[in-house]
């Protein structure tokens, strides 16, 4: 009986043994290779000046792509910025992109009125230039309440976009592992959810940030007035030239 046990634990110890081994000879993740994973890397600038600008973030893929790789980027945008649902499709015709937001989106709320939201950016990767990826979108700052502290300006931090990669299977991981596998929707259609290994970002800076200008509270009133006192001396002068000419509704006899 004691022999029996024995060797039931040793078979099964040796099992175990074999299938570590294997692990660690052909590591896999989502059918990504782990040791491919670690020089993943993504970075982003901002391009253009003013309140309308571009965000260009590029994807660096190690070489030896895998086959099937699908590539998502999730920008979560804060408040002070928006992005013009019906801009983003020309731009999704021009660059082969999908983009899937979370909410519907104001175009004219400003920013204090609204709240910030996700962009699931889906970025197709070419055989014949797979390393290097890129998706530029066209982002927009929104008004800002006056300052009450004589700030011309105030500073919009936008964070880097999380990076998403899936081959073509996807299992669960030990949380010892360096990296996680989370559930993000499978295409722009939204139709379903996906397992996606996220790459940690390795740019030191966490966001970028943009100088908006914002109006001073102090100027409301003498802006008012001034606006009062321009209207009613442009009131008279169009009445005294009405008089003077006469001017009526009734045709001429």
């Amino acid at each position: 009986m004691v022999l029996t046990f024995l060797s039931v634990a040793l078979a099964y110890l040796l099992t175990c043994h074999g299938l570590l081994e294997k692990d660690e000879k052909n590591p896999n993740i989502c059918g990504l290779p782990r040791q491919w994973l670690e020089s993943t890397s993504v970075s982003i600038k901002i391009n253009k000046k003013g309140f309308h600008r571009e965000l260009a973030t590029t994807v660096e893929l190690s070489p030896d792509v895998p086959n099937g790789l699908k590539v998502l980027l999730v920008h979560t945008f804060p408040r002070g910025i928006y992005v013009d649902p019906y801009q983003l499709t020309s731009v999704c015709c021009h660059n082969d992109l999908q983009i899937l937001l979370n909410s519907d989106i104001d175009l004219e709320m400003p920013a204090h009125k609204t709240s910030g939201f996700v962009a699931f950016v889906f970025i197709p990767v070419d055989e014949r230039n797979s390393k290097s990826l890129m998706a530029t979108i066209p982002i927009h700052c929104r008004y800002h309440e006056p300052s009450y502290a004589s700030e011309k300006a105030v500073l919009v931090n936008i964070g880097h976009p999380e990076l998403l990669l899936r081959g073509d299977t996807c299992s669960h991981l030990t949380d010892s592992d360096p990296h996680t596998v989370v559930k993000a929707p499978c295409s722009a259609a939204n139709s379903s959810q996906c397992l996606w290994v996220k790459i940690h970002n390795q740019q030191e800076e966490a966001y970028i940030s943009l100088e908006v200008p914002v109006g001073d509270s102090s100027l409301v009133k003498p802006v008012c007035c001034g606006t009062l006192l321009v209207t009613m001396i442009c009131c008279v002068a169009l009445s005294k030239s009405i008089w003077k000419h006469r001017i009526s509704n009734q045709p001429p006899t």
